[in-house]
């Protein structure tokens, strides 16, 4: 299976070829909960912190600035340590 991919702080132009401010938005406090991707997701984080743990895998961190993809048929655990807003797309 795919891994998370993360694209730290990436240029703005690269945002803007792929209409990520035209995505809906989805915003969480402080939590913990498990989660499924049916999808691909793609994601830009306008704020917030969060570890996203993979079953079987390493925890991830990540937030604010980062745009990334989760691969269709991943099972984790999100726990948002500072709440998030970000944009999302599902493919």
């Amino acid at each position: 299976m795919a891994l998370i991919s993360i694209k730290r702080q990436p240029e703005m132009q690269i945002l803007e070829d792929n209409e990520v401010f035209s995505w809906p938005i989805w915003s969480k406090g402080v939590s913990r909960f498990p989660w499924h991707y049916e999808t691909r997701e793609t994601c830009f984080f306008l704020s917030g912190e969060v570890i996203v743990t993979p079953e079987n895998g390493a925890p991830v961190k990540m937030g604010k600035g980062d745009l990334v993809s989760f691969p269709a048929g991943m099972t984790c655990t999100w726990e948002i340590i500072e709440a998030v807003n970000k944009h999302y797309l599902f493919e």
